[in-house]
C-alpha cells in the first residue's frame, strides 16, 4: 500500500466519501475541548484533519502531536459543517475525519512560526530547512520550476536542442575573473569554471546545431550586482540563420507564453522603438516607459542666447542641450527643493553631463515674472517661450471643455506649475545611456500623483505659446509644431496624424478655456 494517496492541498469536494492517506507536517494543532483539529501541510497546501475521541488509540497519538511533527493520517473525506468553510483554501470546503494517526518523525519546538514575516536573514539562513518549508519560499521554488518547464516546452516546440556543455574548462578572457579549481592529477594546473558557455555554443553553431539552448549555471568572481551573484542560472540560447526580426518575434513569443502559463499575465504585444528614438527621448537604449519623462531637444534654441554655458554647447560639434519637464516640480510644499536641485546638478556629472540648470514655472501667464531661475536673465524672450512651448511646462493638465479634441494633451483650465531642467553637453546617442539614471532619479524624487501632460508615442514636439492675460480672449491664437529639423529621420514623411496649428479664435462663451484647447488633430 502506498504511503500517500493524495497531496494535502489537493483534497477537494471531488473526493467526498472517499478514504485518503495523507503525509505532511503539522502546521497547527488546536484542542477544542475533546475534539482535536490538525492543519496538515505539504507543498500543495493545507487540509483540516479532525481527530474524534471515539477512536481512543488514534486520539491519544493526536494529543501528543505538536507543530512541525511529520505525520501520516488515514481518514474519510467529508464536508465541513455549514458556516465553517474556508474560501481561502482549495480544500476549504472539506475536512478529513481521522481514522489512523502515525507520527513519522517528532520535532523539537521550532525557533519561529512559519507564518512569521518579520524574520531576519540570519535567522532564516541558520534554520534554512524551516525557512524552505514556509509557503512563500515554496511558492518561489515552484514558480521557478514552472518557468523552466514552460521555457523548455516552448524551445522544444520551435526546434531547439538542449545540449549540456562542460563545467571544468580552460580559462578564457571575459568580463570578470574566473573561479579556479585546482587539479590533483595535474599538479600546479587549474580548471576554470565557465562564466558562460560562449565558446562551446559557438562551436555548436559551426558544427551545424543551428538552434541550441541550455538552462545552465555560470560562475563569475566579481562584485555583487542587482542581477549578478557568484553563481547564477541563465537561459543560454544560440541560433543561426535567423534575422533580427525573426529572433525578436520568437523570443517575444517565449516570454509572453511563460508569463501567461505561469502567472496568468497576458503581456500583449511589445512596443518597439528605434535605438535613435530611445537615445534621443530617454537617453538610454533600455528606457523604463513607466517613467513618463522625456528629453526635449532645445539645442537650436540655445545657439544664440547670452548664456555661454548653453550657447557654447549648442554650437560646438557634438554638443547638445536638452530639457526635462518635471510635472509639479515647482509646487509650493510639494515640488523639488533647491537642495535637491543642487544634488541633481552634481549627480548628472557622474553620467557625462557637464551641467544642469532649472527654470521654475510658477505662473506662465505672467511671462518672465512667473518664472524663477538664475539663468532666465541671460536668455532672450524668444528662447524662453520656445523652451516652455516645446516642453509644455505650465500648461493645464486636463480639460473637459466641449469641443476639445486633443486626446494626447488633456488640460483642466487651471495652470499647473512645472520645473524644466536643461542639461548641456550631453553625449551623442552612443553614450546617451549614461544620463538615464539621472532622469530616473529625478522622476523618483518627484514621483507624486501630480497631474501631467502625456505626450503621444510618436514623440512629436510642438509649441503652443499661451497668451498673456492682457490679450483679448477673442483674439486669434497661433502656434506651430516643431520644425522638421527636430524630428527623427524615421518621422519625416510619416503618414501618422500630426498636431498642427489652427489659428482658431476662442469661441464665445468659453471663458477662461486655456489655449491648448485649440489643438486640433489633422491627417
Amino acid at each position: 500500500m502506498a504511503m500517500r494517496s493524495h497531496y494535502c492541498g489537493l483534497v477537494t469536494e471531488a473526493l467526498l466519501g472517499q478514504t485518503v492517506t495523507l503525509c505532511g507536517w503539522v502546521n497547527r494543532r488546536r484542542d477544542h475541548g475533546g475534539v482535536i483539529f490538525v492543519d496538515l501541510r505539504d507543498r500543495e497546501g493545507y487540509v483540516q484533519v479532525v481527530c474524534d475521541p471515539d477512536r481512543a488509540d488514534m486520539f491519544k497519538v493526536a494529543e501528543g502531536v505538536r507543530n512541525e511533527f511529520c505525520v501520516q493520517i488515514i481518514g474519510l473525506v467529508r464536508a465541513r459543517p455549514e458556516g465553517t468553510a474556508n474560501d481561502n483554501l482549495k480544500s476549504g470546503k472539506i475536512e478529513v475525519l481521522c481514522h489512523q494517526f502515525k507520527v513519522l518523525n517528532a520535532s523539537v519546538t521550532p525557533p519561529f512560526q512559519l507564518d512569521d514575516d518579520n524574520l531576519s536573514e540570519t535567522t532564516r539562513l541558520t534554520h534554512r530547512v524551516l525557512d524552505l518549508r514556509r509557503p512563500y519560499m515554496q511558492n518561489n521554488l515552484m514558480l521557478r520550476y514552472r518557468v523552466a518547464m514552460e521555457v523548455r516546452k516552448f524551445l522544444d516546440a520551435n526546434g531547439f536542442v538542449d545540449i549540456e556543455t562542460p563545467m571544468l574548462t580552460k580559462s578564457t578572457p571575459e568580463g570578470a575573473r574566473d573561479y579556479l579549481v585546482p587539479s590533483r592529477v595535474h599538479d600546479g594546473h587549474f580548471f576554470a569554471l565557465p562564466q558562460s558557455p560562449q565558446l562551446f555554443k559557438q562551436l555548436l553553431m559551426v558544427a551545424g546545431f543551428d538552434r541550441y539552448y541550455q538552462i545552465t549555471k555560470c560562475f563569475r568572481d566579481e562584485d555583487l550586482r542587482a542581477d549578478r551573484q557568484p553563481e547564477f542560472t541563465q537561459i543560454d540560447i544560440e541560433t543561426s540563420f535567423l534575422s533580427e526580426e525573426d529572433i525578436r518575434e520568437m523570443f517575444q513569443g517565449m516570454i509572453t507564453t511563460v508569463f501567461k502559463n505561469t502567472i496568468g499575465v497576458d503581456l500583449g504585444e511589445f512596443p518597439v522603438m528605434t535605438y535613435q528614438d530611445a537615445a534621443r527621448l530617454y537617453g538610454s537604449d533600455k528606457p523604463d516607459l513607466r517613467v513618463n519623462l522625456q528629453f526635449t531637444e532645445v539645442t537650436d534654441v540655445m545657439a544664440d542666447v547670452d548664456f555661454k554655458v548653453f550657447s557654447g554647447a549648442a554650437t560646438m560639434k557634438g554638443g547638445r542641450v536638452v530639457a526635462l519637464r518635471v510635472p509639479g516640480g515647482s509646487k509650493e510644499g510639494g515640488g523639488i527643493s533647491r537642495g535637491e536641485i543642487d544634488a541633481y546638478t552634481e549627480f548628472v556629472k557622474i553620467y557625462g553631463a557637464k551641467g544642469l540648470a532649472y527654470i521654475r514655472v510658477n505662473d506662465i501667464t505672467k511671462g518672465r515674472d512667473g518664472l524663477q531661475s538664475p539663468i532666465v536673465k541671460n536668455i532672450h524672450d524668444k528662447a524662453i517661450a520656445e523652451v516652455l512651448a516645446r516642453t509644455g511646462a505650465g500648461l493645464p493638465a486636463s480639460c473637459h471643455s466641449e469641443g476639445c479634441h486633443h486626446d494626447e494633451f488633456p488640460c483642466s483650465g487651471s495652470i499647473n506649475s512645472h520645473s524644466v531642467f536643461t542639461t548641456r553637453d550631453l553625449p551623442h546617442a552612443a553614450d546617451a545611456p549614461r544620463v538615464s539614471t539621472a532622469r530616473f532619479a529625478t522622476r523618483l524624487t518627484n514621483g507624486r500623483s501630480a497631474p501631467s501632460t502625456t505626450f503621444p508615442r510618436s514623440g512629436i514636439r510642438w509649441s503652443i505659446p499661451l497668451p498673456p492675460r492682457t490679450r483679448s480672449h477673442r483674439e486669434s491664437l497661433h502656434w506651430q509644431s516643431a520644425p522638421d529639423s527636430l524630428e527623427s529621420p524615421e518621422r519625416r514623411g510619416s503618414t501618422e496624424p500630426r498636431l498642427r496649428s489652427t489659428g482658431f479664435k476662442r469661441p464665445a462663451g468659453q471663458g477662461e478655456q486655456c489655449a491648448s484647447c485649440f489643438i486640433r488633430r489633422t491627417d
